[in-house]
């Protein structure tokens, strides 16, 4: 038996919210930003997983571009 969606269920929002990329406003439109017509983009991340074949890759070209600095000695 489905359960059916309540207003407090936060699963059912989750693929609905949207980013402006302009703005920075969240917003549940699925089209443009309604503050300043800018576009939107999904702001939740990719789902892990422990078996992803291209993390090898990231990390290299985040290592060439010196995003991932070296954090040790924090």
């Amino acid at each position: 038996m489905a359960r059916a969606s309540s207003p407090g269920d936060w699963g059912s929002m989750k693929g609905l919210i949207r980013k402006c990329s302009s703005c920075g406003e969240y917003t549940l439109s699925p089209t443009k930003c309604p503050r300043c017509g800018g576009t939107l983009r999904n702001p939740h991340p990719a789902k892990f997983s422990p078996d992803d074949k291209y993390s090898r890759f990231r990390l290299a070209l985040r290592l060439e571009k010196g995003d991932g600095a070296s954090r040790e000695g924090n």
